[in-house]
């Protein structure tokens, strides 16, 4: 089988779409990534060797621009939509994966107008304007929240089942700042830095490559040591590590944090579109899996609560009995018996 995977933009996308490359090259499948010169995508699989081929085309966001700005970004889509139709026929594509985001709008149309069959993972507990326009033209439409979905969980990379386990004591917490940098969580992790060395817990922290130096700066200022990163593409073997993390709510980080086991404080993104971030956190924590605290209040008591009690034990038995160890795999399955 040929696959078409395209998506992505932010991290988030394109961690779904190497879940889901790593599956189908496992089944004996091989796959074609088509993404977008712009965001992340270029960074994550330019010289990728999962893929038998990628393609770049020049598309940006479409919901967030107005006037002109909306009109020349629709043209960009229409331009890229008529070169992925070609790469389609090219490489000779038996189904199309949308992982989302704006990059996966040229060849999931593609798909459609070539009558390849269109597959689709929705990341969020809050779909994207892309993503419901699409659903009733998708094979099948698949995401963790939707309790008519025919796949439960979310695909994450196989590191996060094959080293999940139980976590019982407090020894190293994760500050996830995200690859582009979160000053709410940054200047958390920087007011407890003193406390957690002093009982003794290690620190490991992703800051985000726009934040990194002011940072390093203060660290080096508190006397605190810390294993810090700006952006890592190790942090799989990080998050393996930790026994608590402090993240946004980015689904594919929460859904990578759920099936390794390891517990969180959720920190949602305020400005995600639909307020999407504190309802992949809700869907969490209402099942008393993690916790989750809004930007804008009281951050550093809710994680002094943590530190009191974390109960990490229960919450992360928990998580592990929730997650699914192949969804990827489940993923792939479902095109091969529907095509």
């Amino acid at each position: 089988m040929n696959l078409c995977i395209t998506g992505g933009g932010t991290g988030g996308h394109l961690m779904i779409a190497e879940a889901l490359v790593e599956a189908a090259t496992k089944a004996g499948h091989s796959a074609i990534f088509i993404g977008s010169t712009h965001g992340q995508d270029r960074k994550y699989f330019e010289k990728s060797s999962a893929f038998k081929a990628v393609y770049f085309l020049e598309t940006t966001g479409v919901v967030n621009q107005k006037g002109l700005g909306k009109l020349k970004a629709l043209s960009k889509v229409f331009k890229a939509f008529l070169k992925a139709r070609r790469v389609i026929k090219d490489e000779k594509i038996d189904a199309v994966y949308s992982v989302g985001g704006f990059s996966a709008a040229p060849a999931a149309f593609a798909s459609i107008f070539t009558r390849v069959p269109l597959f689709i993972h929705e990341q969020n507990a809050v779909y994207g304007r892309l993503n419901r326009l699409l659903k009733p033209f998708a094979k099948c439409f698949t995401s963790a929240y939707d309790k008519d979905s025919a796949i439960k969980g979310y695909p994450v990379k196989k590191i996060f089942s094959s080293t999940q386990r139980v976590r019982d004591k407090l020894n190293i917490i994760i500050f996830l700042g995200g690859s582009h940098g979160a000053k709410a969580i940054n200047d958390l992790a920087l007011s407890k830095a003193q406390k957690l060395q002093k009982i003794g817990i290690h620190i490991i922290h992703q800051s985000g490559e726009a934040d990194y130096e002011r940072v390093k700066n203060a660290y080096q200022e508190l006397g605190v040591e810390v294993e810090l990163y700006s952006f890592t593409k190790e942090l799989p073997s990080l998050i393996v590590q930790a026994d608590l993390a402090v993240s946004r709510a980015g689904a594919s980080t929460l859904w990578e944090l759920t099936t390794n086991g390891c517990p969180a404080l959720f920190i949602p993104y305020p400005y995600a579109a639909g307020n999407h971030q504190y309802f992949n956190a809700k869907f969490i924590v209402d099942d008393c899996m993690g916790w989750c605290e809004l930007e804008n209040q009281q951050l550093s008591f809710a994680l002094d609560t943590i530190l009191v009690k974390p109960d990490l034990k229960k919450r992360s038995t928990k998580l592990l009995q929730f997650s699914n160890k192949d969804v990827a795999k489940e993923m792939i399955n479902e095109v091969e018996d529907m095509i």
